[in-house]
């Protein structure tokens, strides 16, 4: 790749095993044309994963560039793809994702416009974090349902986290709504731990402190695909893997100091708390779901070392939010707790 050329947006595709669909998901990066590299990382496959990104970095010089490297899981990928970065914008898009080619286009126009007028001096500061909508894709079943924030953010109004509305009960700021500064995550130290699913909540929340300008865009950019079996977030697979979600939740509950947020935002505070509030209520109610002394032992460590960590933290969540609910005591509460989980999954889409 020339040296001299600008990068407008990096876009990391952690494969694994993907053969079968990252075509999909690159054929949608490549659209951005020179003024983006594609980042396709091999995260140790055993089918044709390899070949395939050879052949995408063959034919597309200096856009598309292929990473081997050791098994080490999506967060391992996504470390690979950042420490190679070369854009000024980052973003990950998971292989059997992809993005909407109309509003990719009018994202990376806005992009060149911003960084064109701080060339030239019209303005002094380029969005920290871009924001926009995306869609839960049931492509097998033809149905689709679309996440926006326009209640939250001004549209196309750079602002800061002051500026902000209230986010509604089903949204969150995901991995797939935000295209983040490069150098952003760099100065937020973001580094996701290997071996470990469900790091994509480390990644949407660590760096949001850092944040000083927001650029929301009213557009359905990210197509997140919802059908495969061995999905992460189907119910049986994070039942199976809940150790990982509790090491993930106990990482984001150390990883920003509440407290400090709120003196600056107020309002990110609250939402951070409520996304913290929402990972301690599915590792607690997939533990009860698990229903064994084994999971309801690791259920009780988990909000006891809350606790003990950060016993103000503690009390809002056992009493002020969502996540309290799932922790009610007696088989009564257990009963409560699956009923409103099951509720929940409707309103939260889960699988």
């Amino acid at each position: 790749m020339d040296e001299r050329e600008t990068k407008y947006i990096t876009f990391t595709v952690p494969c694994y095993n993907s053969q079968d669909y990252m075509s999909r998901c690159i054929d949608s990066l490549l659209v951005g044309g020179r003024d983006v590299e594609i980042i396709v990382v091999d995260d140790g496959s055993t089918d044709a994963t390899g070949e395939i990104a050879d052949r995408y970095e063959k034919a597309y010089p200096g856009i598309v560039r292929a990473v081997h490297k050791e098994n080490g899981g999506h967060g391992s990928g996504v470390n690979a793809g950042l420490k190679a970065a070369k854009g000024i914008y980052f973003k990950v898009v998971d292989s059997d994702d992809w993005l909407d080619e109309g509003a990719y286009q009018r994202l990376l126009g806005r992009i060149r416009r911003f960084c064109a007028m701080k060339e030239s001096g019209l303005v002094r500061e380029i969005p920290d974090m871009f924001v926009c909508n995306y869609i839960y894709d049931h492509l097998d079943e033809g149905t689709y349902h679309a996440v926006h924030y326009r209640n939250v953010f001004p549209v196309e109004v750079m602002c800061d986290w002051n500026d902000i509305g209230r986010f509604h009960a089903s949204q969150y700021l995901i991995m797939h709504a935000l295209v983040f500064r490069t150098a952003l995550l760099k100065e937020a130290d973001v580094v996701l731990p290997e071996h470990t699913f469900y790091v994509d909540n480390i990644f949407a929340y660590k760096p949001l402190p850092c944040v000083r300008h927001i650029y929301y865009m009213d557009t359905d950019l990210y197509h997140y695909y919802i059908g495969r079996p061995d999905q992460s977030v189907n119910e049986k697979i994070l039942m199976s893997r809940i150790d990982q979600q509790i090491k993930v939740t106990e990482i984001v509950l150390r990883s920003v100091d509440l407290n400090e947020v709120k003196e600056r935002y107020p309002k990110l505070a609250e939402y951070m708390c409520r996304n913290i509030s929402i990972m301690m209520a599915i590792s607690s109610v997939h533990l009860l779901l698990i229903n064994s002394d084994e999971a309801f032992g690791k259920r009780k460590k988990l909000w006891n070392n809350v606790k003990e960590e950060n016993a103000r933290l503690y009390f809002r969540l056992k009493y002020t939010t969502l996540s309290g609910l799932t922790y009610l005591p007696g088989r009564l509460g257990g009963m409560l707790t699956r009923g409103g989980y099951r509720a929940a999954r409707r309103i939260y889409q889960f699988q």
